[in-house]
């Protein structure tokens, strides 16, 4: 038996063996062959099991993500079967006499280079697909294991190095128990998808993949950040225990679900959800939600090999408006891609500090083609619900007055062509840039609500990547600098009668909670699991009571001395 630290994810206990997902090893050397018809039987049979397994993956994703999914693997199919890639191949094996490692590699770079330079969009997107599917060829070629997370279909615990957002959308949480990685903390992808999923998850542990192999058995303790490897037979009990008690305590949650959120003095304050996808909107209505404070959309582009749809995009917001109920808010955020975010059919260049550069409003802003695309389908929906539009990653009053005559042109369009759109969308902004926070009170008087995003608002501020465990101290969402500038956010919000809100995981989180109380918040967006026990906590705190330590939580000098005295203003242990 051995223990591994690391930090706690997303709450709960997982028992089962381990499922090592890394990247496979596809190096080979070129030789020179014998036999060239055997090696072209061999590169046959690799594509034959390719086929089979892109097979069962197009059933699987049809079956458990739909058929919008499920058509990204009939690319792959048809790209397996296509006489233009694979008869090269062939005749370069039969030629030149080399292995079907380098024919694959050197013709399938051949089109890959081909593709990536063409003019035409849609053509430059199947560079993509040949790329992830002679992978795949290449792994069997080389007997090494392809990953296949949609496929798994016994109860397991991934480890992993880390897991990308698409990764863990394919997680299925009737077999995937839950994760442990070696990079990323609570505020990474994986872990808010891990929350969202529901399933437990233990990040940032540095070594899992070092001390974990296949089919070990494995527990993952999301409760208190622990990984513990080779369990003993009275350990696996000791943690089915827990497991039962921590069910039992969700059960108790459970009894709030309809209830509204106040507090101890009688103050009602908004609780909703972070959401990745029109699928997760169950979680948000089984949790209690009182609406969703963040849909995050660019899950809609993300495991792709093109652009959605304007149509696409229209049914997943209008699925998610209704889905919710008409009544309640649905805060949706325009595409947020860069930093961890990637696409591979954009092709951006590639930058020294991808987080803090070409992304979100700004990529939207300079490639409005698909920001109005976007925008159109948002605009479209927003008869079918209360939505709320809200532009990321602003830095300036010109990003944002841009972003918004934008809208308001396509709304124009739109109704001169007889289509019905909402006259009540509010319009604001998320507040995670510094400067932002800094002059929030010029902002205030454009907008029409805020919703802090501090995440990155933590890591801007404190110049501390919050990927990265070496400077994870600095990640401090206590710190009177955080607290003072989300005071300032708030305080010039209402000065101008305005909302606000706060969409970054800080939102739900215990100590912070009493704090942002305090403050004056008005809505606390949080991941679904997150609800319940944030609306427990808040009906034993008074917001008068909250209110009265602001000045001095605000001119308090570290973290640790915010923590100390929220902990003993409120008794928590």
């Amino acid at each position: 038996m051995s223990s591994i630290k690391g930090i706690a994810a997303s709450n709960g206990i997982a028992i089962a063996k381990a499922y090592r997902m890394e990247a496979p090893d596809l190096s080979f050397e070129k030789k020179d062959i014998e036999s060239p018809e055997q090696e072209v039987e061999r590169f046959q049979s690799a594509l034959a099991t390719s086929k089979n397994e892109l097979e069962k993956i197009k059933d699987h994703a049809f079956k458990t993500l739909g058929e919008e999914k499920a058509e990204i693997f009939s690319a792959h199919l048809l790209v397996l079967s296509d006489p233009e890639l694979i008869q090269p191949i062939e005749d370069k094996i039969k030629t030149e006499n080399v292995n079907a490692e380098a024919a694959l590699n050197e013709t399938a770079n051949m089109f890959i280079d081909l593709f990536k330079n063409m003019d035409n969009e849609y053509m430059r997107e199947r560079a993509a697909d040949i790329q992830d599917v002679t992978k795949r060829v290449m792994a069997h070629l080389l007997n090494v294991t392809f990953p296949d997370p949609a496929l798994i279909d016994e109860e397991v615990v991934i480890i992993a190095e880390d897991l990308t957002p698409s990764d863990t959308a394919q997680l299925n949480k009737q077999f995937v128990k839950g994760f442990t990685t070696d990079i990323g903390g609570r505020t990474s992808h994986s872990a808010i998808m891990a929350r969202s999923l529901e399933i437990p998850a233990v990040v940032g542990t540095k070594e899992v993949t070092a001390t974990i192999n296949k089919d070990d058995m494995v527990i993952v303790d999301g409760i208190a950040g622990e990984v513990i490897v080779h369990p003993t037979d009275e350990q696996i009990e000791a943690y089915k225990q827990k497991q039962a008690q921590f069910e039992e305590k969700k059960a108790e949650w459970a009894k709030l679900k309809d209830e509204p959120t106040v507090t101890a003095d009688n103050q009602h304050v908004e609780l909703v959800a972070n959401i990745g996808t029109p699928d997760d909107v169950n979680g948000v209505v089984n949790n209690g939600g009182e609406g969703v404070g963040l849909y995050r959309t660019e899950f809609l582009y993300m495991g792709k090999n093109q652009l959605p749809t304007e149509e696409e995009q229209f049914d997943a917001y209008k699925a998610v408006l209704e889905g919710v109920g008409s009544d309640k808010p649905v805060v949706v955020r325009t595409l947020d891609i860069g930093g961890d975010k990637e696409l591979d059919y954009l092709d951006l260049p590639d930058e020294m500090n991808p987080f803090l550069g070409f992304r979100a409003i700004r990529l939207c802003l300079e490639r409005d083609d698909i920001f109005r695309t976007q925008l159109r389908a948002l605009l479209r929906a927003s008869v079918y619900g209360n939505l709320k539009i809200m532009f990321p990653m602003i830095a300036t009053l010109g990003e944002f007055r841009q972003a918004k005559a934008i809208l308001l042109e396509e709304k124009e369009k739109l109704q001169n062509e007889g289509t019905e759109v909402s006259e009540n969308i509010e319009v604001g902004m998320m507040v995670e840039i510094p400067a932002t926070a800094v002059i929030a009170k010029q902002f205030a008087k454009e907008v029409d609500f805020f919703s802090i995003g501090t995440n990155d608002l933590i890591q801007y501020t404190m110049a501390a990547d919050r990927m990265n465990e070496r400077v994870s101290y600095l990640y401090q969402p206590y710190n009177p600098a955080i607290l003072n500038l989300i005071n300032n956010v708030i305080e010039a919000a209402h000065a101008e009668g305005k909302w606000a809100g706060m969409c970054g995981e800080m939102a739900g989180d215990e100590i912070a909670i009493p704090i942002l109380l305090g403050l004056g918040l008005d809505e606390f967006s949080m991941s679904a699991t997150s609800i319940l026990p944030a609306r427990t906590q808040i009906l034993t705190l008074s917001k008068e009571e909250m209110a009265s330590y602001k000045e001095d939580i605000l001119a308090m000098d570290t973290a640790e001395d915010v923590v100390e005295f929220v902990k003993e203003k409120t008794g928590q242990n």
